[in-house]
């Protein structure tokens, strides 16, 4: 009985382990990778999501614990607008595969940095100084790829370079990379906090 019973939670297991296994692994949920027969039993083989430990935070003082809040609530308003940014990118570069020639490429390129323009710089527009500079820094972590690099690659070096220009007289740097073991690592704690939803 205890045998039908291990094989019925097994498969049930199975089953909902093998709905769509992209979907599954982008929320940090467990899949599927296969199955192993051992001693007449089936065993799963199954891929978890990894496990952050950190050490306790120990803040100096009251300014110290101020600006980890801030990052935190930073993280939390700029790590969503960046991974829209990421999908954004993905479906772009799809699309683009699909047109026929370089006239029908620039097109729907001008036609969605139109759409972007009118849908992103309201949000944008109340993000601060701080917000966007971690906003730059985010999207070179959801796409491995800096917001220069990006920019060049869709709407070519010319706009890129001016945009770059444009953030410089604020302070900040499009070509900046995200250094999750160095300078970045704070951040970097944050945002696997957050999606973790530690934080």
């Amino acid at each position: 009985m205890k045998n039908i019973a291990a094989h019925i939670c097994v498969s049930i297991l199975l089953l909902l382990l093998s709905l769509p296994a992209d979907a599954q692994n982008n929320n940090g949920k467990a899949y599927i990778l296969g199955t192993t027969t051992h001693n007449g039993e089936t065993i799963a083989h199954i891929k978890l999501p990894p496990v952050y430990i950190f050490t306790p935070l120990n803040f100096r003082n009251k300014r110290e614990r101020r600006n980890f809040d801030r990052l935190v609530y930073d993280v939390k308003k700029t790590l969503p607008l960046a991974t829209e940014i990421r999908s954004i990118i993905i479906e772009t570069y799809e699309t683009l595969q699909l047109l026929p020639d370089e006239k029908a490429k620039k097109r729907h390129i001008d036609m969605l940095e139109k759409e972007l323009k009118d849908t992103y710089t309201p949000k944008m527009k109340r993000l601060s100084l701080r917000q966007g500079k971690l906003l730059i820094k985010l999207v070179d972590r959801q796409c491995d790829q800096n917001a220069y690099q990006l920019i060049r690659l869709f709407m070519g070096s010319f706009k890129a370079a001016f945009y770059q220009s444009f953030a410089s007289l604020f302070g900040a740097s499009l070509k900046k990379s995200y250094d999750p073991m160095g300078e970045d690592s704070m951040t970097e704690r944050v945002v696997i906090e957050v999606l973790s939803g530690n934080l």
